[in-house]
């Protein structure tokens, strides 16, 4: 018997579209993130689920709401979840963080593990808080299938913490909206196997 972990980056939202960063900004879905939600719903009703988890930001909620409707079960919150803090980058674009902070802006994108953010945090951080929230979800409900929706940093600090590898490799990780990473726990040696990376089949792309 396993657990097996649905987790789900959340649907897109305006700021996603216009690359402005959000960090913990609570951003609501834009009406092509719930399309986008909608859609991978459909690909995971078939699928027996036991408990729906998010990050307790808006856009993960919502996503959440919407993957746990066919399974008629509520959302449950784990605020650990949340997105990187991006302290003074939030609600910047990527553009006009190269034009402000050029010098800590090339260093973050290449040792994003050590760097933290001013006013905010680093990968280190929230890996801390996100890796460990996963893997005690992943024993709690042992055996069965759980959905937990959080977001893109945070689901590559988790990545690499099941791989064991730096977080300085974590932008090597694609991340889409909604994008449906699959892990399996196998209890008898709290092994996990990522046995699927970014899926994106539902989007139709």
């Amino acid at each position: 018997m396993l657990t097996k972990m649905l987790l789900v980056r959340h649907g897109e939202t305006i700021w996603n579209h216009a690359c402005r960063y959000q960090g913990h900004t609570d951003i609501e879905l834009s009406e092509t993130g719930r399309k986008q939600a909608k859609s991978l719903a459909a690909e995971l009703k078939k699928e027996k689920v036991k408990a729906v988890y998010s990050s307790d930001l808006k856009r993960a909620y919502e996503t959440a709401a919407i993957l746990a409707l066919p399974h008629n079960l509520p959302v449950q919150v784990a605020k650990e979840l949340r997105e990187i803090n991006f302290g003074e980058w939030e609600g910047l674009t990527y553009k006009e963080i190269m034009e402000q902070y050029e010098d800590l802006a090339a260093e973050w994108y290449q040792y994003p593990g050590q760097v933290r953010l001013p006013g905010g945090e680093n990968f280190e951080e929230v890996k801390e808080r996100a890796y460990s929230t996963v893997l005690d979800l992943l024993q709690q409900n042992d055996p069965g299938t759980i959905i937990v929706v959080a977001h893109g940093g945070t689901i590559r600090t988790i990545i690499c913490g099941i791989f064991d590898i730096e977080l300085n490799h974590a932008f090597k990780i694609g991340q889409d909206n909604t994008a449906l990473n699959i892990i399996d726990y196998y209890p008898e040696n709290g092994f996990t196997v990522l046995s699927l990376l970014n899926g994106t089949s539902h989007l139709g792309s």
